[in-house]
C-alpha cells in the first residue's frame, strides 16, 4: 500500500454564464489589480476586453499583458513578469488554452519565489505558492486552467521544460463554454485529442489511482461522443460543453497520475520546431501506445471499450485512436509536421529527460524512443 496525493484548484466553475460567477468570486477575494495573461487573437477577437470590462465592474483594475506565444517561452514570462512588476498586480489572470495558462503559471510563480522560470524545471522546485491565479479556459483540451503542470520553452536549449510544481494550482478554473464557440475546427480538433492523449497516458500511468482511472475513462467516453460534433459544428453547445466536462475530467486524471511517453517526446517536438503541442501528442499517441501494449494490454482494453469499440483489446484501442484523428483531420505523420529523421537521435535523448515520461508503463531505452518517432514519421 502507498499514499497518493490529489491536486485540483480549490473552485471550479462549469457551465454557460459561469465567467460572471468568477468575477462575483475575484471580488470576494479583495483583489484590487489584475494582470490579464492573453494573446493577440482573443485580443482581437474582444474576448480580452469583455474580460477586463467585466473586471473593471467589479473595483478590479486590469491590465492586459498579450504577449503570449503559441508555445510559450522564457522571454513571454520574463515580460509579463516585468509588466506584472511595473504596475503592482496582486492577482494573475490567465485568458486562453494552455498557452495563456501556463505563462501565467510562470509569471506567478517567480513573481513570488525570485530567480527565473528556468530555476523551477523538474518537480516541486518551487517554496511558495504563486501570486494568486485565477485560469479562465476557452479551448478543451489541455486543462492547464487546473493543473499543477506548466510547460515553458527555453529558446537556448530550444527544449520546452516541464514545470510540475503544487504551487502553481490555480486557486479558481473557469469552464465557460460560451467562451469556447469561436475556436476554429482545427484547434477544436487539436485540443481534443490532446485531452484525449491526457486520458489514456493518466490510465495506463504507474501511479494511476481508482479515483485517476474512474476521470480518465469518463473523460475517453465523452471525448468519443462529442469531438467529432464539437469539430463539424462549433455552435453545437451541448458537444462544447461536453468537450469541457471531458478535458476537465482528463485533466483530474493526469494531474494526479501524471503523464508518459507521448508527452515527454511531443514537448521536444514543439521546443524543437514549435509544432502545435495537440497536433504532436495525437500523432504520437497511437505509436506509443503499441509500445506500451506489451506491458498494459489489459488497460488499453478498457480504453477502447471507453471508445465505443466492440472489440476489447489493446489493438482496437488504437485503431479506434487513429479513426479518431483522422475523422477530426489530423495530419497522419510527424513528416507533414516538417519532422526530420536526422533530428530523431537529438528529440529522443531530450524526451527522455522531461519530467512527463517517469511514469510511463514501459520504460524504454534512448533506440526505443527513437524507434517510436520513427514509426511516427
Amino acid at each position: 500500500m502507498s499514499t497518493s496525493a490529489f491536486f485540483i484548484p480549490s473552485l471550479n466553475l462549469m457551465g454557460a454564464g459561469c465567467l460572471q460567477q468568477a468575477v462575483d468570486s475575484m471580488r470576494g477575494h479583495g483583489f484590487r489589480r489584475a494582470l490579464i495573461v492573453t494573446d493577440q487573437g482573443l485580443v482581437k477577437a474582444g474576448l480580452a476586453g469583455k474580460v477586463a470590462d467585466m473586471l473593471g465592474k467589479a473595483d478590479i483594475e486590469p491590465v492586459v499583458f498579450d504577449g503570449v506565444h503559441p508555445n510559450p517561452s522564457c522571454a513571454n514570462v520574463n515580460a509579463g513578469l516585468a509588466l506584472l512588476r511595473e504596475k503592482r498586480c496582486d492577482v494573475v489572470v490567465s485568458l486562453g488554452g494552455g498557452s495563456p495558462h501556463d505563462c501565467a503559471k510562470g509569471i506567478a510563480l517567480v513573481a513570488v519565489n525570485g530567480g527565473k522560470i528556468q530555476d523551477y524545471e523538474g518537480v516541486d522546485k518551487s517554496a511558495k505558492p504563486q501570486l494568486p491565479l485565477v485560469a479562465i479556459n476557452t479551448t478543451a483540451g489541455t486543462a492547464s486552467e487546473m493543473t499543477r503542470f506548466c510547460i515553458i520553452t527555453d529558446e537556448s536549449r530550444h527544449i520546452k521544460m516541464a514545470i510540475v510544481d503544487k504551487h502553481t494550482t490555480p486557486i479558481l478554473s473557469v469552464n465557460d463554454p460560451e467562451t469556447m464557440a469561436g475556436m476554429p475546427a482545427s484547434l477544436t480538433a487539436a485540443t481534443g485529442m490532446d485531452a484525449l492523449t491526457h486520458a489514456v497516458e493518466a490510465y495506463v500511468s504507474t501511479i494511476a489511482t481508482p479515483i485517476t482511472d474512474a476521470c480518465a475513462l469518463k473523460a475517453v467516453e465523452l471525448i468519443a461522443g462529442f469531438l467529432r460534433r464539437a469539430v463539424a459544428d462549433g455552435k453545437d453547445m451541448e458537444a462544447r460543453e461536453q468537450m469541457a466536462y471531458a478535458q476537465f475530467l482528463a485533466g483530474m486524471a493526469f494531474n494526479n497520475a501524471s503523464l508518459g511517453y507521448v508527452h515527454a517526446m511531443a514537448h521536444q517536438l514543439g521546443g524543437f520546431y514549435d509544432l502545435p503541442h495537440g497536433v504532436c501528442n495525437a500523432v504520437l499517441l497511437p505509436h506509443v501506445q503499441a509500445f506500451n501494449a506489451a506491458v498494459a494490454g489489459e488497460r488499453l482494453a478498457d480504453v477502447a471499450l471507453a471508445l465505443g469499440e466492440k472489440t476489447r483489446g489493446a489493438e482496437a484501442a488504437i485503431a479506434a485512436i487513429k479513426r479518431l484523428s483522422a475523422d477530426v483531420g489530423i495530419p497522419t505523420g510527424l513528416k507533414e509536421l516538417g519532422v526530420k529523421e536526422e533530428d530523431i537521435p537529438t528529440l529522443a535523448d531530450n524526451a527522455l529527460k522531461d519530467a512527463c515520461g517517469l511514469t510511463n508503463p514501459r520504460k524504454g531505452s534512448h533506440a526505443d524512443v527513437c524507434a517510436i518517432f520513427r514509426a511516427a514519421l
